[in-house]
């Protein structure tokens, strides 16, 4: 997973927003850097939608302030949005008459207006409907298209000009595995480019293979966010005594923090070259070292959990 840098793309503060006396969201503060995949995640009704709606300047907050590339989304307008690709309540609307590739061409034109945007020309149309697996349906009316189909036609519509941000309202609702997979690796490599992607989903245990950080939202608030790359330098150790494990491995120089979980000893170490010298330093301990492995993080499992204190 990419390094990110300081600057935020995304930047979300103390974000609220109520109809009347209902609550949708509540205190909202969250940060997306370049380079970095921020998942959204949450029961149905937990606000996710509202939240990326008015991230992307689709809905006003009650209180709070959102920017895009450091300018605020509902005050800056279209300068705001320059660099934003997105999909909100998929799948997204078309004309349904036209075709797929002339449906493009029309996002391609209103989007030439932006200030910052680059024009978009037939030879960008054809990359994103190849990179979508839309090249046989291009040239057919979008009426004729599946629900899959017209969800890939979103997303090839939400890159098209190439945006430094990018982000979907559940990109994969409606698609069989293959096209799950497909946009995970759209998703992963525009990440690797340096675009700033922030999406919600369901798919927990899929989207933690490449996401960077996940926000759980419940009843309109942010009950937790976890940095997935953090969680990525745990090892398990199977011994004898997993409590003196545990505190012989804390003593080693680059452990962050070690615990015991029976038969267990867990260390967060620098990294994978640094096993061999933790093991070292049990066997001189006096323990028995059965196995060695990463200990690895189960998001689906931790949401799960999450949720079992609030429902």
């Amino acid at each position: 997973m990419s390094q990110t840098p300081s600057a935020a793309a995304i930047t979300v503060r103390g974000l609220s927003k109520r109809y009347g006396r209902h609550v949708v969201l509540d205190g909202i503060d969250l940060e997306v850097h370049p380079g970095e995949v921020y998942a959204l995640t949450g029961p149905n009704g937990a606000g996710k939608t509202t939240l990326i709606r008015t991230i992307t300047g689709l809905t006003f907050p009650t209180a709070g302030r959102v920017a895009l590339m450091g300018r605020n989304v509902h005050t800056s307008g279209v300068a705001a949005r320059a660099q934003l690709g997105a999909v909100v309540e998929a799948p997204a609307a078309f004309y349904p008459h036209l075709s797929g590739r002339d449906n493009l061409l029309a996002h391609a034109r209103l989007a030439a207006g932006a200030p910052g945007t680059q024009p978009v020309g037939d030879d960008r149309i054809r990359e994103v409907l190849a990179l979508l697996e839309l090249t046989r349906m291009a040239d057919r009316p979008v009426r004729e298209y599946s629900l899959g189909q017209r969800q890939r036609l979103g997303v090839a519509a939400a890159i098209l000009t190439d945006p430094k941000i990018l982000i979907l309202d559940e990109p994969t609702s409606g698609l069989d595995p293959l096209g799950i997979g497909l946009i995970h690796r759209i998703i992963s490599s525009m990440a690797a480019a340096g675009t700033a992607v922030m999406l919600s989903t369901h798919h927990l245990r899929e989207v933690a293979s490449y996401a960077h950080s996940v926000g759980i939202l419940s009843g309109g608030k942010l009950v937790d966010q976890i940095d997935l790359r953090a969680r990525q330098s745990a090892y398990r150790f199977r011994v004898d005594d997993a409590a003196r494990a545990a505190a012989a491995l804390q003593s080693l120089p680059g452990v962050n923090r070690a615990y015991s979980r029976t038969p267990y000893a867990i260390a967060y170490l620098s990294g994978e070259s640094q096993v061999p010298e933790a093991m070292n330093k049990l066997v001189g301990e006096g323990l028995r070292v059965y196995e060695a492995a990463p200990d690895l993080f189960d998001l689906y499992e931790y949401y799960r959990e999450r949720m079992e204190q609030y429902y």
